[in-house]
């Protein structure tokens, strides 16, 4: 598939790397990249070359948000609360592992896009904050709370601070801090980590993880623990004895 805002290619070992590629804006978010992001996403679904994939910004920003500029006309507003309500979806519930490969500023609706992927990685560079509570908008934080939890959600959400990549890492909201150059090298290591699991076990370990969200003990554990028992464990075992 070919996209104006978006560049999508599968390097090898089943790995979709996509940049969002709107240099000249900041990779501000528009309509047209939220479409090519849901089609792209919907594409590589069921697409068993596709197992990990990789989100970067294309020049020296992630994304600023999404573009502004878009609101100032009428005719697009149902379009854009259309494509946001959509595109918001197919990204936090694509049954793939994800990874956010931040290599600059992800503000307001670049933040949100980065907290929906699983794994966030950044470099020195990269910058995060919520600046639209200071436009009237309130943030996005149910991710952002499962992810540093209550107290630095609401902080970051009412304050509308910014933060660095190394404060990132402190607080938990990114898994590692990457030298500048490195990033997507280490981002691709991730991936091939990941894909050393069986297929069927990343599916259904992404599965739980977003039908668990918020369960509580034991409602989780029969899922995590009875589920896998007698969807994998049992089976394999079963069928290593049917092997003697």
């Amino acid at each position: 598939m070919t996209f104006k805002t978006i560049t999508a290619e599968v390097k090898e070992g089943r790995i979709g790397f996509v940049t969002l590629n709107r240099p000249d804006r900041k990779n501000a978010i528009s309509v047209e990249m939220r479409r090519a992001l849901s089609d792209l996403l919907r594409g590589w679904k069921e697409d068993p070359g596709i197992g990990v994939v990789i989100f970067t910004g294309a020049g020296d920003t992630f994304s600023a948000g999404f573009d502004l500029s878009e609101f100032k006309n009428p005719a697009l507003l149902a379009e854009i609360f259309e494509t946001s309500a959509r595109y918001h979806r197919d990204l936090w519930y694509f049954p793939k592992p994800t990874i956010a490969a931040i290599n600059g500023p992800a503000l307001a609706g670049g933040f949100d896009f980065a907290k929906l992927c699983d794994l966030r990685i950044c470099s020195p560079k990269a910058l995060f904050g919520h600046p639209e509570i200071k436009f009237g908008i309130p943030p996005l934080i149910t991710p952002l709370r499962w992810i540093v939890g209550e107290g630095l959600a609401r902080d970051l959400c009412f304050t509308g601070k910014r933060i660095d990549g190394a404060e990132a890492y402190r607080i938990g909201l990114v898994s590692e801090l990457v030298p500048e150059g490195r990033l997507v090298e280490r981002a691709m290591e991730i991936a091939r980590v990941i894909l050393e699991a069986p297929v069927a076990a990343l599916r259904q370990g992404k599965e739980f993880m977003l039908n668990c969200q918020g369960r509580d003990f034991e409602s989780s554990f029969s899922v995590e623990h009875d589920v896998v028992f007698q969807e994998f464990l049992l089976k394999k075992a079963a069928e290593a004895l049917g092997k003697k």
